[in-house]
């Protein structure tokens, strides 16, 4: 248990019902992406930047829920990070190539693409689903900071915010890079 599944467990889980499942909040997350990007294709940045804050929480609230009650399973460990990848591109190709530039997306892309699939290629030959690694979360943090720092410069724009968030991008690409070496070798 991390010291944030510590936090989580005396603050914000108290309040999920004993029904509630890490994995319900993963489907959460699925079917929150086609409306944050409804939200953001049509310059709705307020209601998608809130789904999108609501479904990165839930991010670490399923993660957290899953170790504190025991309740891994290998679908959860499957589809989460699936889920946190497809809600970062889909938000990504919005916000990155709009504000950025298709660059960094496509660099974004490529690295979620390659962790997908090489999460499925241990899946098929190793029969084995690894969970995140500290490269990956590190990468998943400053993706969603990036994105944050995005949705308040479409709602008030400042220079010094996109020279913060290409730092947050290029950071999440090195974690990412890292990320796929050491899944690589899992």
């Amino acid at each position: 248990m991390t010291i944030t599944d510590k936090i989580f467990a005396t603050t914000f889980l108290r309040l999920v019902p004993r029904c509630v499942r890490p994995n319900h909040f993963t489907v959460f997350r699925f079917l929150t992406i086609p409306f944050i990007f409804w939200f953001l294709w049509f310059e709705m940045y307020v209601l998608g930047g809130v789904l999108f804050l609501l479904s990165v929480f839930t991010d670490a609230l399923d993660g957290s829920l899953a170790r504190t009650r025991d309740q891994c399973t290998q679908w959860g460990k499957m589809y989460d990070p699936l889920a946190d990848k497809l809600l970062i591109v889909t938000v990504g190709a919005v916000l990155i190539v709009r504000f950025l530039d298709i660059y960094v997306f496509c660099a974004v892309l490529i690295i979620e693409l390659l962790l997908i699939l090489n999460a499925g290629i241990l899946k098929f030959f190793k029969k084995k689903v690894t969970g995140a690694h500290l490269t990956g979360k590190i990468k998943m943090i400053c993706q969603s900071l990036g994105l944050v720092a995005l949705f308040i410069y479409a709602m008030y724009g400042s220079a010094m915010l996109l020279v913060f968030t290409y730092g947050l991008f290029y950071m999440a690409i090195f974690f990412g890079t890292i990320s796929l070496v050491v899944y690589k070798s899992a």
